[in-house]
């Protein structure tokens, strides 16, 4: 490649015409509590804090940055361009707590995914000499750092690491084509091939613990989201409730094991040093659990709904019958459901409200026993709240495949048959427009579930010997 430069000049630092600034990075909580906070922080003048605080909190590598590089000689490759390492001689000399640290200034981020990115391309012949490799540094460095352009989330979290850091960790599962031999080969270093990928669509096979199977399906989910990346997958060959098992007995639905996988991704916290899990669930209108897909996120936030205004229901209404015994002015007559007229009043009052029976009496032992309150959690609609973290289904976007077969069958007012994966039978057959408007109802109520075009994708398919599209 020939690089021309536009806005660099050769020889001449790529920052040199941008004014950085130091900052202080804090995300806060409502209640006020410090979710994270870094001081010192070195950005571009220009960036908003928005910017300045993702960068702090998720790009910038929190551990394991010496404070001592030294430069890895490599046959071919200019000196300026040579990985680097750790110096541990030089880093014997300063305190155990001064060795390592963490990045603080954007250029460190932008140096270390610039600099792996042009090492690749200059390793294997991309640039014609070595002032395009530099000319491709420079600019992308300026571009960048003006906001020009940007590199998905896992390039930031993963890149460079290797090359500009000299930072290691064992193999995680990861594969990657050799660029010397052509071969898939497995990686024994976690960083020196990343996972710079933004996203993957896995297969999965109607098989519970083998290979490419369903349990198979969440492990290698986990290694994608460690690394920040998001993975989608079309669950339709997996048989529906009530199908038929090889050893007998029936199986338990799709919707069963989407809903262990819906936890397990949940499992990959915003707290960490990436993201959040991003997750896609792909399933194809004619199967045979397609309608407690399509309502699967109303459902939930219905619960969520019941247990926000339960829990606030049952900490007034318990506390009140509390109360009731503890002021009543006759004291043998102050746990007594008989006699107590406030108590009797209260009881009567949560009862109209549904409280559960057996919480009020065991409201009325605890007031016997001397307790003058009741600490009952009231849950909220926060996205990261109690009641959001109980229910299923909150970590991944929901798509219905539809086909123009069956768009043709809703234009029409046809029907539509559901069809069981074992054995290729009808399992029930709908109104096709009425699922249609199911499909949209749950979506304008909770945003899930999205739609892919599958009959007009495949027409598209640009590969089309590779076999046809499943997930998009």
């Amino acid at each position: 490649m020939l690089i021309e430069r536009i806005y660099t000049t050769a020889g001449q630092d790529p920052f040199a015409k941008i004014n950085f600034i130091s900052r202080t990075s804090k995300i806060v909580n409502p209640d006020g509590t410090v979710v994270f906070e870094l001081d010192n922080v070195i950005v571009p003048e220009n960036w908003s804090q928005v910017a300045t605080d993702i960068m702090a909190q998720k790009y910038f590598r929190r551990a394991g940055i010496p404070a001592v590089l030294s430069k890895v000689p490599e046959e071919n490759i200019p000196q300026w361009l040579q990985r680097s390492c750790p110096d541990k001689e030089a880093l014997k000399k300063l305190k155990k707590d001064k060795r390592y640290g963490c990045e603080i200034d954007v250029r460190q981020v932008l140096g270390r995914i610039v600099g792996c990115w042009t090492y690749w391309g200059w390793k294997y012949n991309f640039f014609n000499t070595e002032n395009d490799a530099r000319a491709f540094f420079d600019e992308l460095c300026f571009m960048l750092a003006k906001q020009m352009a940007a590199p998905n989330s896992p390039q930031w979290f993963n890149t460079g690491l290797y090359w500009a850091y000299g930072i290691e960790g064992p193999s995680q599962g990861h594969y990657y084509v050799d660029p010397d031999s052509g071969k898939l080969t497995r990686a024994i270093n976690s960083y020196e091939h990343p996972q710079p990928h933004a996203c993957f669509i896995q297969s999965i096979k109607d098989d519970l613990v083998n290979e490419g199977g369903i349990m198979d399906l969440w492990v290698r989910e986990a290694r994608i989201f460690k690394y920040g990346s998001g993975t989608g997958s079309n669950f339709s060959c997996l048989r529906g409730e009530g199908e038929p098992l090889s050893g007998g007995g029936k199986s338990s639905g799709l919707m069963s094991f989407l809903k262990i996988g819906d936890k397990a991704a949940g499992a990959i916290k915003s707290g960490g040093t990436t993201r959040r899990a991003a997750k896609m669930i792909i399933l194809d209108i004619d199967h045979p659990d397609i309608e407690e897909f399509i309502f699967w996120k109303l459902a939930e936030e219905q619960k969520v709904a019941a247990l926000v205004a339960g829990s606030k229901i049952c900490e007034q209404d318990l506390n009140n019958i509390m109360k009731a015994c503890h002021e009543w002015g006759i004291k043998e007559e102050r746990f007594d459901t008989a006699k107590n007229r406030e108590l009797i009043k209260t009881i009567n009052t949560a009862r109209s409200h549904y409280v559960p029976e057996g919480f009020i009496q065991r409201v009325i032992h605890l007031a016997d026993q001397g307790f003058k309150s009741l600490s009952f959690e009231k849950m909220d609609t926060s996205w990261e709240s109690q009641a959001y973290i109980t229910v299923s289904g909150q970590n991944a976007n929901n798509t219905v495949r539809v086909t123009e077969q069956f768009l043709k069958a809703v234009e029409k007012d046809g029907q539509w048959d559901l069809v069981l994966r074992t054995g290729n039978k009808t399992h029930k057959t709908l109104n096709a427009r009425e699922l249609w408007k199911k499909i949209a109802f749950a979506a304008w109520s909770s945003a899930d579930p999205g739609l892919q075009f599958d009959s007009t994708i495949n027409e598209w398919n640009t590969c089309p010997k590779s076999g046809r599209i499943n997930a998009s």
